[in-house]
């Protein structure tokens, strides 16, 4: 037995001295300096590489697919700088010849309730006969929005909006209660045509705040909410409280003294019309505020009325 096992032992230790013998001879291969032919060899193989990347350069140019990706950035940054300019577009403020319209607009929309506009109401045809009228004056072309509301707080009213365009209020109890025709509608409607033409109502809202405001783009900020609702409580304060001057309704008459005068027929309906308010204002107490707002029909039948007999 002890003969076997050293028999054995001697083998292992034969084969182990054998083993180290290759590794170490392929350790010193792997560790063996290149010589300069492989150098060459590798710098030779690298150049191709270099070689061969430039004619691929060189084919992607002759086929123009260089020019295509040039193309499809060029394509890309207009896009972007397009929608840019779209997006901002969207937070411009209109400027002033489409502004009024709109802000007139909305301050009927936040005043639905009062205003009572939003109510069935029957059709009179009342745009159809002002604008006839305004035609036999010599105004053509002109868009006219007659706002019909069911309240005693206003009378009769024009409001700012843009250029051609004309939004008119107009109470349905005050027609009623002074069974108004279309005729004498259209001369109450034409006063306030012509209030507005000069000015009046839009001059006392606009103020150097806004006409900056108007035009202007707000990227970036916060919209200015509260100067928009300042001015139009600007509004309230012209239909309920402030009114219009004791001059511009003095030039407002006038104005429509010389228009009338060329129809006696039409000016004496205009006399007709002042003397029913007049009689309205000083006997129904709903409308005490309307010589607030306008200077009294008693005042403006002064103004119209001949001195001396008509001969």
């Amino acid at each position: 037995m002890n003969k076997k096992i050293r028999g054995c032992l001697l083998s292992l230790f034969i084969l182990s001295s054998s083993l180290l013998a290759a590794n170490e001879v392929e350790v010193k291969s792997e560790n063996k300096p290149e010589s300069k032919e492989n150098i060459k060899d590798d710098i030779k193989e690298e150049s191709k590489d270099l070689l061969d990347f430039s004619s691929i350069k060189d084919i992607i140019k002759k086929d123009g697919l260089e020019g295509e990706l040039k193309k499809k950035q060029d394509e890309k940054r207009k896009y972007l700088d397009v929608k840019k300019l779209k997006d901002m577009k969207r937070f411009n403020v209109p400027n002033q010849d489409i502004f009024w319209s709109f802000f007139s607009e909305l301050w009927l929309v936040k005043n639905a309730t009062m205003l009572k506009w939003d109510v069935h109401k029957p059709d009179f045809e009342l745009e159809k006969a002002f604008t006839t009228y305004l035609e036999s004056q010599g105004h053509y072309e002109k868009k006219i929005k007659i706002l019909l509301v069911d309240t005693t707080e206003i009378a009769h009213a024009a409001l700012p909006s843009n250029q051609d365009e004309f939004i008119f209020i107009l109470s349905l109890p005050f027609i009623r209660t002074l069974d108004l025709s279309k005729v004498e509608i259209s001369l109450i409607l034409f006063e306030d045509f012509i209030r507005v033409k000069k000015g009046y109502f839009k001059n006392y809202i606009l103020d150097k705040e806004l006409e900056n405001f108007l035009g202007s783009n707000f990227t970036g900020k916060p919209f200015d909410k509260k100067m928009i609702d300042t001015h139009l409580k600007k509004y309230n304060q012209v239909l309920f409280e402030k009114g219009f001057s004791f001059q511009e309704q003095f030039e407002t008459t006038k104005e429509l003294d010389i228009l009338l005068k060329s129809d006696l027929k039409m000016w004496n309906t205009y006399l007709t019309l002042l003397e029913k308010i007049d009689a309205l204002t000083k006997n129904n107490a709903l409308y005490k505020k309307y010589g607030q707002i306008y200077p009294s029909p008693e005042l403006q039948l002064s103004w119209l009325k001949p001195k001396g007999p008509i001969l």
